[in-house]
């Protein structure tokens, strides 16, 4: 009886060691729905949301017919980090597995933007992006090396706007209606809230979003799309891009100081372009 006992019992603990062992060598370390950085950065830091959510109902990326890719999805080809932007000029913009694009500020607070090798004159550019909420981004057209462009506002904050457009480090360019200054006070809130309940209704929160948005002419003629509905169409009163210049880079911003989240990102997995006449 006593080696039996003896028996039974060395079985069991066998059993419980190899257990132990096979549920260290089958979750070693990992949390539910991790993903390894790639990249500059190595892994994610301890407390940071993963750039890339995975999720199985997500739509596949498209690319519309007479465009053209211009992130190759595995490198950043193409592409270089301005190195005088007011911003900043150290975010970490790296490409993860699957293709996708993601950015943050690095440190927090530096932000900064990533420019295209080549510039474009007339131009329709579409990105499918899906940002954290609470992070501040823009899409630069017309940008000069340090930065100053027409920017599709891409901000993702409370009092944020998207699809609206902003001279960055740009002077006298008002996107108001011409009659801005004689409107009450009132009348400019309204107008206003509408402008923001239009782009909140286009708008999918914390999934893959569409951002189109077209340059033409001189001076500029920009309209902008989200989701395939128009929020801008605006035509500037006279060129005030960089020095006057008629082209430049394609631009995307992470936005320097507080208006960030700690811990979170933009994505980009589509960034194409239709050159136009």
């Amino acid at each position: 009886m006593r080696r039996m006992i003896l028996s039974v019992t060395c079985a069991a603990l066998a059993a419980l060691v190899a257990f132990s062992l096979y549920g260290q060598q089958s979750g070693r370390g990992q949390q539910p729905g991790a993903t390894a950085q790639a990249g500059r950065g190595g892994g994610a830091a301890r407390g940071m949301m993963s750039p890339v959510p995975q999720s199985n109902d997500e739509p596949v990326p498209r690319v519309p017919v007479g465009f053209t890719m211009i992130f190759n999805g595995r490198d950043l080809s193409g592409w270089h980090i301005s190195k005088t932007n007011h911003h900043g000029t150290t975010p970490d913009f790296h490409v993860m597995a699957g293709g996708i694009l993601v950015a943050t500020q690095n440190p927090l607070g530096g932000g900064g933007v990533l420019l295209t090798d080549k510039k474009y004159r007339n131009v329709e550019v579409y990105l499918e992006v899906k940002p954290d909420w609470g992070c501040d981004s823009g899409l630069f057209l017309h940008t000069s090396e340090a930065g100053a462009a027409y920017q599709v506002m891409l901000d993702y904050l409370p009092d944020g706007n998207m699809g609206g457009v902003y001279g960055e480090a740009l002077q006298g360019i008002s996107t108001n209606p011409p009659d801005w200054n004689e409107r009450s006070q009132e009348a400019r809130e309204v107008f206003t809230a509408k402008r923001t309940d239009a782009w909140q209704k286009a708008w999918k929160r914390e999934q893959w979003n569409s951002v189109r948005a077209r340059i033409t002419g001189n001076p500029p003629h920009i309209s902008t799309w989200i989701n395939e509905e128009m929020l801008t169409d605006w035509t500037d009163s006279a060129n005030h891009g960089p020095d006057g210049a008629e082209d430049g880079y394609i631009g995307l911003q992470v936005h320097g100081g507080a208006r960030w989240r700690a811990g979170s990102f933009w994505r980009w997995r589509v960034v194409a372009v239709k050159e136009l006449p």
